[in-house]
């Protein structure tokens, strides 16, 4: 962390209650470990149309089947875990607190990003008069990954007398979190034990009733008042599924009652683990109390924070938000995800949006990833290597060879798109075939082409990463189909990350052909593939070409495409897919009148009887995706090798004219749009940094994110700060940078992991420092623009640059 960091730009507040924002910051606010993540709900709450409670376990799956319009659908959904926070009082014979049964002032919800506690408070006023203040503090350890607490104290300002803590855990929840979903079973846990252990010790133990997950769930509630133990004789609330303690107190005015509830959440899922009820219990008996819980808790914070921390304009709103952004994903992803064999979905562990599945968003997220926590990035691309088999059962089944990933990915692999989808503006539920966006592959490549890239990592390219590749490029060979008349491959019946295009209305079959970004992403892909036969030691290399019966004739295939890949052109433009020229323009201006917010125009077009597939519109960057995944160079000489030229005039007006047609209807658009302005237009550019960081914490995609955070525009937005704007990359084993510094951009600081070596970049103002830690293991080639320099460890180099005018 930067000195400059002032301490409140690590915290995350709201004043007063709204219940209409609840569903929101819970999601924010949520406290998690890279294990499990629990929403910021009120532990009073229940599910309701304002309070969501949700706690979900990385990997964590289970199926259900659902009769939808006569025909079975099967969905596989991460579990919404039992509700650990479960904790209310009620005074005398009075009815338990909830937020709707009181007058509520001064309420507070405070966010500690830096250490990793959430804390709430309020006065509250029940319809007797009796007035009393309430404090919480909550934490979900991220040293220890199966443990969580909850402190409650409690005030009465202007009575005495009797109450009743209630405090316990709920297994009978069920996945209800997202609207359009309710009509789906949701119901996923079968409970197995509820008991009472000692006078202040419950232990629930439940199932998920398809994958056979026992999860279990222990609790230790022990009640001070003024500082002091206080013994009562608890009763016991036990039923199939829940089970409570209710604890009586007699209280005193002015006299502080706390409660501290001390929770150890454990899974089969887990290694070194004889039972999870058995392992819950053991440690519970050695769980340290609250106040030596933070302690540790913080210097687990502190260690991670030593890494991922940045400076940005002095600490500004902005980097308050990138900090948000990098807690909720060192939440998702952190050293306690390690030997879960659990994929990082789009929505983190923070909700039910997508079922907890695994798209493609990896590939915004695993760039920050390898820059401060690289064997993360390896765990995550371990979950890909686990389901290379299922991958190729895909492949075979759609007649093509290699290994075909899904779009959507979960316990095994299979695919997980669903076969019909819920328009919620229409009602009607509707064909799904996103799963033609075949475009993921290229994705799972590239991130492990950037994962070696930014370690070198031979150990893993050799046993799991080549394969992975090779794979892919047999299957993108596979795919595209020669033209004799062309003297071109294409790729034909698919679809690009747009997903408003699902096929040509003209055309009864789905899919699109020849979408650009799939077709350069796979060549790009294939040249890969073949420069991982020149970086592997020739006795690994010869083992899998013989494991994987990888022939020269394959290989020569594989360099053909390289050299005759087709993409297509109109008006000066590349062409996102063939055909494209002969759709209509959109009337953006009168759309917008009409509905205000277009952004999900697939949905108005729906309920229009109408469909996207006829205009020139996009949901998302894609064309521009090229620009944002590869370096101009790189492209450039990708489609050289096609016999294409890519100069400046054609990489401008494409720009703008995909960015003219782009409804923004998902918060990865903005990262993009933002990163390849950002060498044309940086005043644009920066507008669309700033919308990226408003995505989540003002929730513009309308209600979303309450359904869960966009973990790839979280990780995306930090980095494009800390790679975009400095130009980083690493090219022929330097360290490169070609700045186009935006005149939002005054300062920034932070340390990257590359290749062993710690660096630290510090830009303030027109002046760009680089410095390399003293333990690094070597020298450092560092570029600027053309020029080279040499840094040796423990030095310094500083560079002047220009801002554009």
């Amino acid at each position: 962390m930067s000195a400059r960091t002032p301490e409140d730009v690590w915290t995350f507040s709201y004043e007063g209650f709204d219940p209409d924002e609840e569903g929101l910051r819970e999601a924010l606010c949520a406290l998690g470990n890279g294990y499990f993540v629990t929403r910021a709900a009120a532990p009073e709450a229940a599910a309701d149309d304002v309070h969501y409670p949700g706690t979900y376990l990385a990997g964590c799956y289970n199926r259900r089947v659902t009769e939808v319009q006569g025909r079975p659908i099967e969905n596989e959904d991460l579990v919404n875990l039992p509700n650990w926070l479960l904790q209310t009082f009620r005074i005398g014979d009075g009815d338990a607190f909830r937020l709707s049964n009181v007058t509520v002032e001064d309420y507070r919800l405070r966010l500690d990003m830096r250490h990793g506690i959430l804390t709430r408070s309020m006065s509250i006023t029940d319809a007797e008069g009796r007035r009393t203040d309430l404090s919480e503090r909550r934490l979900v350890h991220m040293g220890d990954k199966n443990l969580a607490a909850l402190e409650t104290t409690i005030v009465a300002r202007n009575w005495s007398g009797p109450m009743t803590v209630v405090s316990g855990l709920d297994g009978t929840v069920t996945n209800a979190g997202v609207p359009r979903y309710r009509e789906l079973d949701g119901r996923h846990l079968t409970p197995l034990v509820t008991s009472r252990e000692g006078d202040d010790r419950i232990l629930l133990v439940v199932e998920t009733n398809q994958s056979h997950v026992r999860i279990a769930e222990a609790a230790r509630v022990r009640l001070s008042r003024g500082g002091q133990r206080y013994e009562t004789a608890p009763q016991v609330d036990e039923r199939p599924g829940y089970i409570a303690l209710e604890i009586p107190c007699e209280v005193e005015q002015d006299v502080p009652v706390t409660v501290e509830k001390t929770v150890v959440v454990s899974s089969s899922r887990e290694r070194a683990l004889s039972e999870p009820g058995y392992a819950a219990l053991r440690k519970l008996e050695r769980a340290a109390a609250f106040e030596d819980l933070v302690a540790t808790q913080t210097a687990a914070w502190d260690e991670l924070w030593r890494r991922a921390a940045l400076d940005l304009n002095g600490g500004d709103e902005a980097n308050r938000i990138l900090l948000l952004h990098t807690f909720q994903t060192l939440q998702t992803v952190s050293p306690n995800s390690v030997d879960l064999d659990a994929g990082v979905g789009p929505r983190g562990l923070h909700g039910e949006a997508y079922r907890g599945h695994v798209f493609w968003d990896e590939m915004y997220i695993f760039p920050l990833l390898n820059r401060t926590f690289p064997h993360l990035t390896r765990e995550m691309l371990l979950y890909r290597y686990r389901r290379l088999p299922e991958a190729r059962r895909l492949a075979a089944d759609e007649g093509l060879r290699g290994a075909l990933f899904p779009w959507q990915s979960g316990s095994d692999g299979r695919e997980e798109t669903q076969v019909l989808h819920l328009n919620p503006k229409s009602g009607r539920w509707l064909p799904d075939v996103s799963h033609l966006q075949r475009h993921v592959n290229a994705a799972i490549a590239y991130n492990v082409w950037q994962y070696w890239e930014a370690t070198r990592d031979l150990d893993f390219l050799g046993a799991h990463g080549a394969e992975i590749l090779f794979e892919i490029a047999r299957f993108f060979a596979s795919l595209a189909t020669y033209d004799d008349a062309l003297d071109r491959y294409e790729i034909c019946g698919v679809m690009g990350p747009d997903e408003y295009h699902t096929g040509y209305p003209w055309r009864e079959d789905p899919g699109l052909d020849n979408n650009a970004y799939t077709n350069v992403m796979a060549v790009w892909l294939l040249s890969r593939a073949l420069d991982v036969l020149q970086v592997l030691p020739a006795l690994r290399r010869d083992e899998l070409l013989t494991a994987l019966a990888i022939t020269g004739e394959e290989l020569d295939l594989w360099k053909r495409i390289t050299r005759k890949m087709r993409i297509v052109f109109h008006d000066g433009t590349i062409s996102q897919f063939e055909h494209y020229d002969r759709l209509e323009e959109f009337d953006w201006e009168g759309y917008a009148a009409r509905h205000g917010n277009i952004q999900r125009l697939d949905r108005i077009l729906e309920s229009e009887d109408d469909t996207p597939d006829r205009y020139r519109v996009a949901k998302q960057a894609d064309t521009l995706m090229l620009f944002y995944l590869l370096p101009l160079g790189e492209l450039r000489r990708l489609f050289a090798g096609l016999g294409y030229t890519l100069d400046d005039e054609l990489v401008t007006r494409t720009i703008r004219y995909y960015a003219e047609r782009t409804a923004h209807g998902s918060t990865l658009s903005a990262i993009v749009h933002a990163w390849v302005l950002g060498h044309i237009d940086s005043g644009q550019s920066w507008e669309f940094f700033e919308e990226a960081l408003r995505s989540d914490v003002e929730d513009t995609q309308g209600g979303t994110t309450r359904e869960g955070i966009h973990l790839g525009t979280m990780a995306g937005t930090v980095d494009l700060v800390q790679r975009a704007y400095l130009g980083l990359e690493i090219r022929n084993d330097a360290l490169c940078f070609d700045p186009d510094l935006p005149a939002g951009l005054q300062s920034l600081g932070y340390t990257l992991l590359l290749r062993g070596h710690r660096v630290a970049l510090e830009l303030s103002g027109d002046e760009l420092a680089v410095a390399l830690d003293q333990s690094a293991p070597g020298a450092l080639t560092v570029r600027m623009k053309e020029a080279a320099a040499t840094l040796q460890p423990g030095a310094r180099l500083t560079f002047e640059l220009e801002r554009r005018a």
